[in-house]
C-alpha cells in the first residue's frame, strides 16, 4: 500500500508551529518509517526458504488488509465500474510490484533490489517534462544502474530484470493511484486495492497452509514483516506529512536505498561492494533532483510508502 500527496494540499501544523521543532519530528518520523520498512523487508527475507517470496507477501498483503479495511470500511457493494477497474488494476499493480521486489531481494539482495525499484517513481518524475535537466537526470540515472550492476558473466541478470519489473509496477502503481484516489474518498482506494491484491494469494495462502509450511518461524517472521512494511510505515507517513511540506517528504524518502543496503547488511548479512555503493549514490542523487525539479514546474504526486 502507497499514498501519494500533492505539492500544496498538505499543510500541516508547521506552518503555525515552530518550524524546527516540527521539521524535527517530521524527519525522526520519517526515518522510522524507512527503517522499518528496510528491517521488515529484511526480516521477511529469512521466511524465503520456507514458503518462499510468494508466502511472505501473501501473510503482508492480509496484515494491510487487516488493518486498513476496519479503518477505511470502503463500501464494496456500492462501488461502480468506474470506481471498480482503477481498483481492480491497483491491486494488481500492488500484488505484482510486492512479489518482483521480493523475488529481486532473494536474487540480487535488498540494497541494490530496492534502489532498482526506485527507478520506478524516477520514471514518472522525468516523464512528466523534457527539459535537458531532465534528460540529463534520465542519463546519470542509466549510469548509475550501470554502475550498480556491473554487468558481466556472473551477473544475475533475471534477477536485476525482476527488480525493474518492481519498477514498472510502481510507476504503473503510481498512476492508479492517483486516478482512485480522484474517485474514492479518503483511505477507501487503497483498502480496497489491498484487498484485491489479496485475493491474488489466496491460493498461495491456501497452499501454504494445506502443505503445514505457513507456520512457526516462517508466520513469525511474515507477520513481522507486515507490520514493519505496511501498518507502522504507513501510519508514520501520514504523522510525518503533518511535519513537513510533501517536497522535503519526497526528498527524504531518497534515503530508502541506503536503508536498504544498511539493513541487508545487519539483518541478512549482505555486503556491498565499493560500485554498487557508488551506482546507489548515483541514483539517489537523480532521484533528489528530479523531485526538485519537478517540485519547482509543478505539484507532482510523490510516494509516501510501500506496503
Amino acid at each position: 500500500m502507497e499514498t501519494f500527496v500533492e505539492h500544496g494540499t498538505g499543510r500541516g501544523r508547521s506552518q503555525s508551529a515552530p518550524a524546527q521543532g516540527w521539521l524535527l519530528g517530521g524527519v525522526l518520523t520519517m526515518t522510522g518509517s524507512g527503517i522499518s520498512n528496510q528491517v521488515g523487508a529484511g526480516i521477511g527475507a529469512h521466511a524465503f526458504s520456507a514458503v518462499g517470496p510468494a508466502g511472505v507477501v501473501a501473510v503482508r498483503q492480509l496484515v494491510a488488509a487487516a488493518v486498513l479495511l476496519p479503518v477505511a470500511r470502503p463500501p464494496l457493494h456500492r462501488f461502480t465500474w468506474r470506481q471498480w477497474w482503477p481498483t481492480i488494476l491497483l491491486g494488481a499493480a500492488i500484488a505484482l510490484m510486492n512479489i518482483c521486489l521480493y523475488v529481486a531481494i532473494q536474487r540480487i539482495g535488498l540494497g541494490l533490489a530496492v534502489t532498482l525499484e526506485f527507478l520506478g517513481p524516477l520514471a514518472i518524475a522525468l516523464m512528466r517534462s523534457r527539459t535537458w535537466l531532465d534528460m540529463l537526470c534520465a542519463a546519470c540515472a542509466g549510469c548509475g544502474v550501470y554502475v550498480l550492476v556491473l554487468p558481466g558473466p556472473s551477473s544475475d541478470f533475471a534477477g536485476i530484470g525482476i527488480a525493474m519489473a518492481a519498477a514498472a509496477c510502481w510507476a504503473a502503481y503510481i498512476v492508479l493511484n492517483r486516478v482512485a484516489g480522484q474517485r474514492l474518498p479518503g483511505l477507501q482506494a487503497p483498502a480496497a486495492a489491498t484487498a484485491v491484491s489479496l485475493v491474488f494469494y489466496l491460493p498461495v495462502t491456501a497452499y501454504l497452509l494445506a502443505q503445514g509450511s505457513l507456520a512457526g518461524p516462517a508466520l513469525g517472521y511474515s507477520v513481522i514483516a507486515g507490520m514493519l512494511c505496511s501498518v507502522i510505515p504507513y501510519a508514520a507517513d501520514l504523522i510525518a506529512l503533518r511535519h513537513v511540506q510533501p517536497g522535503f517528504f519526497g526528498v527524504y524518502m531518497s534515503i530508502n536505498p541506503l536503508l536498504a543496503a544498511l539493513s541487508g547488511t545487519v539483518v541478512l548479512g549482505q555486503f556491498l561492494a565499493l560500485h554498487e555503493w557508488l551506482g546507489m549514490a548515483i541514483i539517489v542523487a537523480t532521484n533528489v533532483a528530479a523531485i526538485l525539479l519537478a517540485g519547482r514546474r509543478r505539484r507532482p504526486f510523490l510516494p509516501a510508502s510501500r506496503g
